[in-house]
């Protein structure tokens, strides 16, 4: 069958929009906040029953197929070239089902600021990512590392149900339960499943948080980092804290240490105390940490210029390489031409969860450590062999990959973000509901 005479039998029993070159929308919709794209055809369906007639043309057209949430994958899997783009930005509604346990639904295209501003008015929240306009499905599916991750989990932790259309366009419910293994997969095992049309959360009473910026001299590096390294170890599970050093936009290797924090609740004297060991960690040059409510903590995105490139990379570091990334990571960052380094600290209720309970598997990590690279195509080129020579000191200290920060997807990618035994379990469920790996534009895992 023609893709013309496809559309055309789709058209009858679809509900949303079908969007083709020269359609008002299509230039807005043919491409991602990172990524360039010139689908053939861009569905936007309005209900379910859009994506089941959405995913079964896709199947039959045999042409690319990128399914698009918040579309701010770092590796562009929001759209294609020639393919097929699923956009379920109208699938966006937040609503409590059960108001005593807390459960909310949460359509598969809404993201996390929308979710932020419909939870506040009932003092909720979940632990999610740090950026309003990043899919709840996309951030989830992968992990979801925020601003509560010490204190609450991932975001996939809060997990309890999710909807989701396979590949052959039926409507799947999973829960620890029902598809239990299908349910065990998602949470971690990325987009390789299927269209989750709809999660469903058990959020958490919150109150107002305290969040800001405090900043110390970059050469006082090699001093505050190691120390903030070892309090995260003993502080509050309520702090969540991250470094971001060597900053090419703020003077590279002058630029400031600003360790970025957030802590859980509204007491200015509890917020004090876990924070007191931070602000004597150096000398401080800013402080901008105030109380605000949770959703004021999720920063805008920002849409880089054109013909502006990212080359982002990152890895877990376990207890055991602590001291020796970070000591690299010190030294990288007090020399010219340093990357974008950052550091977060993790661990808490994260690492409470066994490694085998879901498809995200590095619980025992202490820190996750990443390096970016901006700017035009050919300046990231040109600094790419500093860039591999960082990451081979790395190598021996550090484990695993958080596909959600990736620009790559390489196979050496997909072994370090799914061990061994997760990548052969993760098969087998992708055997079960996606034989013919049709949702292949992610982190893929092929069928057994």
């Amino acid at each position: 069958m023609g893709m013309t005479t496809a559309l055309e039998t789709l058209t009858r029993d679809f509900s949303g929009d079908i969007i083709e070159t020269g359609h008002p929308e299509y230039d807005a919709l043919a491409g991602t906040v990172l990524a360039t794209g010139t689908p053939t055809v861009i569905l936007r369906p309005s209900s379910v029953g859009g994506v089941q007639s959405a995913v079964r043309h896709a199947a039959s057209a045999g042409l690319p197929l990128a399914v698009r949430g918040g579309g701010h994958s770092f590796s562009g899997f929001g759209t294609n070239d020639g393919g097929i783009v699923i956009d379920l930005s109208l699938l966006s509604g937040v609503e409590i089902v059960d108001g005593g346990w807390h459960v909310v639904r949460i359509g598969g295209g809404a993201t996390w600021g929308q979710v932020a501003t419909a939870l506040a008015p009932h003092g909720l929240a979940l632990s999610s990512g740090d950026t309003k306009q990043v899919g709840v499905g996309g951030l989830t599916l992968g992990g979801g590392l925020g601003w509560k991750v010490r204190k609450y989990g991932l975001a996939l932790d809060a997990l309890v149900r999710v909807e989701i259309v396979t590949a052959d366009g039926r409507v799947v419910i999973a829960d620890a339960e029902d598809n239990a293994e299908l349910f065990w997969a998602v949470r971690g095992g990325g987009g390789n499943f299927g269209i989750v049309t709809a999660f469903e959360f058990a959020a958490h009473p919150t109150t107002d948080v305290f969040h800001g910026k405090i900043a110390f001299p970059g050469a006082e590096a090699a001093t505050v980092i190691p120390g903030w390294v070892e309090y995260m170890r003993t502080a509050p599970e309520g702090l969540t804290a991250s470094v971001v050093f060597a900053n090419p936009f703020a003077g590279g290797p002058r630029a400031p240490v600003e360790i970025f924090v957030t802590f859980d609740g509204d007491s200015q004297d509890e917020a004090n105390a876990a924070l007191h060991p931070i602000r004597h960690l150096g000398t401080v040059t800013a402080d901008d940490v105030a109380l605000k409510p949770y959703g004021d903590v999720f920063e805008d995105a920002q849409t880089p210029p054109p013909g502006i490139r990212f080359l982002t990379r990152n890895a877990f570091v376990e207890r055991s390489g602590v001291d020796t990334a970070v000591r690299i990571l010190t030294e990288v960052g007090s020399t010219a031409g340093a990357p974008f380094l950052t550091i977060r600290s993790i661990g808490g209720a994260m690492a409470r969860v066994t490694e085998d309970a879901t498809a995200f598997a590095h619980r025992r990590a202490e820190l996750m450590i990443g390096t970016a690279v901006v700017g035009p195509a050919p300046v990231v080129e040109a600094g790419l062999p500093a860039l591999d020579a960082i990451w081979d000191r790395l190598a021996p200290h550090t484990s695993g990959t958080y596909a959600n920060f990736n620009t790559t997807a390489t196979d050496a990618n997909i072994a370090a973000a799914y061990p061994t035994d997760t990548y052969k379990r993760l098969a087998a469920v992708k055997s079960q509901y996606d034989p013919a790996n049709l949702f292949k534009g992610n982190y893929n895992v092929r069928p057994l």
